[in-house]
């Protein structure tokens, strides 16, 4: 395979209204290379790779693939020219097994038309054949014919990598791959990137997380407000140096943990939770466990292990089949979020999910804020005055970046959505406070704006519950965690005394001989 600029952008500009997205950004990778794209939420980098992949045209510059100056007017133009994107929420149909969704979509000859109608049994045969020499040449490996459904997240993530190869990609493009795996499955998938590079793909890595620039680019380019500020190779620079080109300035990566405040009595308690799903299967199995106020503990998992039912049941959103949730002694098993609220208990449950359960996106930051406040007595209007003075100390005291409260809050960037919906909820100055996944896809500031605000929380005496995907984030945040499989809880440890390698096994099922 022939070595040197697989793919090169030049000059790339784009614009959305009034915002400029892109500002003469270029970049290169090189067959046989990684490179790390970074920069901080509104940085620019999805709009820059969302171009390379023909979902956006560039309003100037150039994209040149092996020398040679191409234009990519849709996905299908830059898929055909040999670059496939993975996205981070995966473009699979559940009910397809593995091999139907690598083919789906595949361009065939008329003699191969013609002859999938006359056996598809041999065409099956073809595919599967295609795929596995795929497998076989890049180290890769799937159960081909494994419902996606019934697939763990890298699994799903595997079968995307196979579709953009099978169609002949050579350049390929991973948006935070590693944003719901565990550290085992990650040293998986970065084996596999590293196989891809030595058969001479060129890839394009966008992640947050710094640890896994260090280990797997050869070189990073870095994004600040729509401008490349660099491209270094990775041998040459570190973490620090890194934050500093993204932000412009210098910044602390330690999160320090807050000593947790001595309480009598816990003031959540949690016993034998159980939860069945439509189909009879447990996805919460007897758990239990405590919360005491001025702690945080963190809870961690692979996804779909049951922790959005475990938040979505002690908030009042969904009712169990058995067991109790008791806060300050009082059970809430069965109750309304409204009857909660009306019994005066300061509970905040924060989704995972912050424009589709958290915020409404077409609404204006001091409409969202109202919403947590409209059915109070206050008449039967609503005081909108009110609501922008709540919203303006909000944007205030938390640092959103906005035009005004009256924006839209989808179109905000995540860190300050997240900050409003955080915002939100700790002025109402809750008790208990549960939070799913709040730094998920944030950089780096804004990610530590978060865990500022909640180390403020357990400051005053709050009890957290903290939903993480980051082992290294956990281990730093909070005073205990808790890990659970497939609903059930494999152990509550301490931080300190936990490696991330024992908190992989525990996650994937295995108690590891060291605890």
């Amino acid at each position: 395979m022939p070595r040197g600029a697989a793919v090169e952008m030049q000059h790339i500009s784009k614009r959305f209204g009034t915002v400029q997205a892109n500002d003469d950004v270029g970049m290169a990778v090189n067959r046989g290379e990684i490179v790390a794209l970074l920069g901080e939420n509104g940085s620019g980098k999805s709009t820059l790779v969302n171009m390379l992949a023909g979902i956006y045209v560039p309003d100037a510059g150039s994209i040149y693939l092996d020398g040679e100056r191409r234009f990519f007017k849709s996905p299908h133009d830059a898929i055909t020219a040999g670059i496939g994107m993975v996205h981070q929420h995966f473009k699979l149909i559940p009910v397809m097994n593995a091999w139907e969704n690598i083919s789906l979509g595949e361009k065939k000859s008329d003699t191969q038309k013609g002859f999938a109608l006359s056996s598809p049994f041999l065409e099956k045969r073809r595919i599967v054949e295609k795929i596995t020499r795929l497998e076989q040449r890049f180290g890769l490996g799937t159960q081909q014919n494994k419902k996606i459904y019934d697939m763990s997240v890298s699994e799903k993530q595997t079968v995307e990598i196979l579709k953009v190869l099978y169609r002949g990609a050579q350049v390929l493009v991973l948006d935070e791959p590693t944003a719901v795996l565990t550290p085992q499955e990650t040293v998986q998938l970065f084996a596999m990137m590293r196989n891809m590079k030595e058969a001479g793909c060129a890839i394009i890595i966008i992640t947050h997380k710094l640890p896994e620039v260090m280990d797997i680019s050869d070189r990073v380019t870095v994004l600040r407000k729509g401008k490349a500020v660099g491209t270094v190779h990775t041998k040459d620079t570190n973490p620090r140096e890194l934050t500093e080109l993204m932000v412009g300035a210098s910044i602390s990566l330690e999160i320090r943990r807050e000593e947790p405040v001595p309480q009598e009595a816990p003031m959540l308690e949690v016993r034998s939770l159980t939860l069945h799903n439509a189909e009879g299967v447990k996805v919460l199995d007897t758990v239990s466990f405590e919360v005491s106020g001025g702690e945080i503990l963190g809870v961690a998992g692979i996804a779909g292990s049951g922790q959005k039912e475990l938040c979505e049941i002690i908030a009042g959103l969904r009712r169990a089949d058995a067991g109790s949730v008791r806060f300050l002694g009082e059970n809430l098993l069965g109750l309304t979020p409204r009857t909660i609220k009306k019994k005066g208990i300061s509970m905040s449950f924060i989704p995972e999910d912050r424009l589709g359960m958290g915020l409404v996106g077409g609404m204006s930051i001091t409409d969202n804020i109202l919403l947590k406040s409209y059915d109070l007595p206050q008449g039967p209007l609503i005081d909108r005055g009110q609501g922008r003075v709540a919203a303006e100390n909000i944007v205030q005291r938390y640092a959103i970046s906005t035009p005004s409260v009256q924006h839209i809050v989808k179109k905000l960037s995540g860190g300050n959505i997240q900050k409003v919906l955080l915002g939100r909820e700790i002025e109402r100055r809750p008790r208990l406070l549960i939070t799913a996944y709040p730094v998920r896809g944030l950089d780096i500031g804004a990610s530590y704006s978060i865990y500022d605000m909640l180390n403020e929380q357990k400051r005053q005496g709050v009890a957290v519950l903290f939903i993480g995907e980051d082992l290294d984030v956990l281990r730093e945040l909070c005073d205990r965690i808790m890990v659970i499989h497939n609903g059930a809880v494999m152990d509550i440890v301490d931080p300190c005394a936990c490696s991330k390698e024992d908190l992989g096994l525990l996650m994937l099922g295995h108690k590891p001989e060291t605890l």
